[in-house]
């Protein structure tokens, strides 16, 4: 029985959450027997470790917790999440659309890491979480490519100055966007550009992109 775990990623200020709205729709329109599930789970208890360190309990700078440790505070999350919510649906097959999951660890704790050091920790990570945690491996990974520059300029219009330590700090952003650009190219992620001749696509043309690379994961 095949099965499908699809992994819609992007770095802060990308449009992902409205993305993930539209395509949920989308797939509830065309009859898609799909869960959703959207990470980190902030109102579980099982995001506590994550929500401290968002907010900064452990340091005010990503960096002051290692990619090593702050991979685990999401990754408990999501083996809580898995054991408790959404394993049976996967064992029976369903369709499984995640906003976010261990590929967000990968682009944003790796970006903490020197060059020599990335190959090493995400051989790490995916042994960790897939294996040793034993959660499914994604099918099918959609990165929203978002220049920094309009990533910076959406999450000003969202928040202004409230954000957590990641959406604050714009070096460790674009470093989160580099990283993802690379892992998309070593691990076969499909990338979606979200910008042409440095201006916003619309948020249909986008999705239409999106859905096609699902129809096609799906067909698969």
């Amino acid at each position: 029985m095949k099965k499908h775990l699809i992994v819609l990623e992007g770095t802060d200020g990308s449009g992902k959450s409205t993305q993930a709205e539209m395509t949920c729709a989308a797939l509830e329109q065309a009859g898609v027997d799909f869960k959703r599930l959207r990470f980190p789970r902030y109102e579980n208890e099982s995001s506590m470790l994550v929500r401290m360190y968002l907010r900064g309990d452990f340091g005010s700078h990503p960096s002051d917790v290692n990619a090593y440790a702050a991979s685990t505070f999401f990754a408990v999350d999501r083996y809580a999440s898995f054991r408790t919510d959404w394993k049976e649906d996967y064992d029976a097959g369903r369709v499984i659309f995640s906003d976010r999951y261990t590929t967000s660890n990968a682009v944003h704790q790796s970006s903490k890491l020197e060059q020599n050091e990335l190959n090493d920790f995400s051989k790490w990570l995916f042994h960790y979480e897939y294996q040793l945690l034993g959660l499914p491996e994604p099918t099918c990974v959609i990165f929203l490519d978002m220049p920094v520059e309009l990533s910076f300029r959406m999450l000003e219009k969202r928040q202004g100055e409230s954000g957590d330590i990641h959406e604050l700090d714009h070096d460790y952003l674009r470093a989160c966007h580099d990283r993802a650009i690379s892992l998309c190219d070593a691990y076969g992620w499909h990338k979606i550009s979200c910008a042409r001749d440095g201006a916003l696509r619309t948020p249909e043309e986008i999705n239409r992109d999106i859905l096609q690379l699902i129809r096609k994961e799906l067909e698969a």
